[in-house]
């Protein structure tokens, strides 16, 4: 990128236990927002680490340290896209960028940055996957996709990415909806807003998530974001409804044309177990909906900020300093404006 864009850009980073490369991460993305942009802040939440990267973000704070960073750290660790939220709500730039740093790549931050100047509202990075995944995984995640892509009408692996690039008018937006935390990861897509999608080639080798984690939160996406899956489970408990009359009538027209009826250990074994299948199901996802309004209706925020601290060093001062001239601050002058002012 040759010419920095003159806009203010905020970039959000999500640190979880990241000591030993959260240095170089930093400095960076410092090095990498000064190339792209005129003025910009590194808003770091610390997400509940327990590796002393709270001490090394304060030492990064000081007059030697790093430029422009604005730390926030959490009293407890939430769920990522919580924490990226609670950056976002932070943010002051113009376009505000989030990155997973043990996931995502920051030297592709310059061209998910350019697709936003030229006039998308909303911007997605993937990078290439690199570790092979089970064959688990691979099957439930693309279970999921199909579910995200028929519920929301959005491709989860192009639009539901950690990395974006949002504009002011997204935040601004998101900021105005109701359980903006949840709703972070899939509103910007399904919002209507200007949308695209940057891939790039991860360089180095990224954590990856965990099969667990990612089964978590893609229920919790899909229970916060679409009525979808409700919808299901009162179509399984008509269909349950249903099975029984028509077993009630099978049972019935089998006493009536039947002499001798045989112990039926075998349909109604079947029978049983089916119905057990049918009721786990819809009680799992009942609870799963227990729980999602469970959150919305406590007073409990989504995030709490224990602590907080900002960089000895930031340029948008600088640049937001009134230069006044000599000749104007001089005594002189100042005492030739006093009798100006009271000759008037």
């Amino acid at each position: 990128m040759s010419t920095p864009h003159e806009i203010f850009l905020s970039i959000i980073l999500v640190a979880d236990n990241l000591h030993d490369d959260l240095e170089r991460v930093l400095r960076s993305c410092s090095d990498i927002a000064q190339s792209c942009v005129a003025d910009h802040e590194i808003v770091v939440i610390d997400n509940g680490s327990m590796d002393h990267s709270i001490e090394l973000l304060q030492s990064l704070c000081r007059e030697e340290g790093v430029p422009n960073l604005q730390v926030y750290r959490l009293a407890k660790r939430v769920e990522i896209d919580l924490a990226a939220w609670a950056g976002v709500e932070n943010a002051l730039g113009d376009y505000v960028a989030v990155v997973d740093p043990a996931r995502d790549d920051l030297q592709a931050l310059p061209q998910l940055l350019e697709a936003s100047v030229e006039g998308a509202d909303v911007v997605f990075g993937v990078g290439s996957q690199s570790a092979k995944k089970s064959p688990v995984y691979s099957f439930l995640r693309k279970v999921f996709g199909v579910l995200v892509s028929r519920l929301l009408g959005i491709d989860a692996n192009r639009e539901m990415p950690v990395f974006r690039v949002l504009s002011r008018t997204v935040v601004n937006y998101m900021v105005q909806h109701s359980a903006s935390g949840l709703a972070y990861t899939w509103l910007p897509a399904t919002s209507g807003f200007r949308k695209s999608t940057v891939f790039y080639e991860s360089s180095g080798r990224k954590r990856s998530s965990s099969l667990i984690e990612d089964i978590d939160r893609g229920v919790r996406i899909l229970v916060s974001s679409t009525l979808g899956p409700m919808r299901a489970v009162t179509l399984l408990c008509l269909f349950g409804a249903v099975v029984n009359v028509i077993y009630s009538i099978y049972v019935v027209a089998v006493a009536l044309l039947k002499v001798e009826v045989a112990p039926g250990w075998v349909t109604l074994s079947l029978q049983q177990s089916g119905m057990f299948f049918l009721f786990s199901l819809v009680l799992f996802v009942l609870g799963e909906y227990v729980i999602h309004m469970a959150r919305l209706a406590s007073n409990a925020p989504d995030y709490y900020v224990s602590e907080e601290f900002t960089s000895a060093v930031i340029t948008r001062r600088e640049r937001l300093n009134v230069e006044v001239g000599s000749a104007a601050s001089s005594p002189e002058s100042v005492g030739e404006a006093g009798e100006i002012a009271s000759s008037s």
